[in-house]
């Protein structure tokens, strides 16, 4: 399977900003919560969304039946069996979105992306073009 690399790039660093706000958060609100008993403590499997409290990950939606389209989902989890009320999720997740907005126009100086609500959650939306295609000369 062919992915372009300018796919590749892309993915990569939106990646490493879903770890930094990862780690961000992870700092803010260590010991809030409890850690899941099966959860990996913070730091031990080395990828941030597989240990710690969180897991904060981009997940791409195509957008369909949004007014909002295509982007990426804002997607947090809370790795704990303590109770985590409706209003304490929906904190944490303005947090997260707020360190993602933040953050995007240092990943992504070249392109026009932001953060916006869209239902329950918040999305990544706008330019994910991967540029121009060139026909192969021969």
């Amino acid at each position: 399977m062919y992915v372009h690399p300018k796919l590749i790039a892309f993915t990569g660093r939106l990646e490493a900003l879903f770890h930094e706000v990862d780690e961000e958060m992870e700092d803010h609100w260590a010991g809030s919560f409890a850690l899941h008993p099966n959860r990996l403590e913070r730091g031990a499997s080395g990828n941030p969304e597989m240990d710690g409290l969180f897991e904060i990950a981009p997940d791409f939606t195509p957008g369909i039946g949004s007014a909002k389209g295509r982007g990426y989902i804002v997607s947090l989890r809370v790795a704990t069996l303590d109770r985590v009320s409706s209003e304490q999720l929906e904190f944490l997740l303005e947090e997260s979105a707020a360190l993602v907005r933040a953050k995007l126009p240092r990943y992504f100086p070249d392109r026009k992306l932001e953060v916006v609500r869209d239902g329950k959650r918040f999305k990544i939306v706008g330019d994910f073009s991967l540029g121009e295609t060139h026909p192969l000369s021969g």
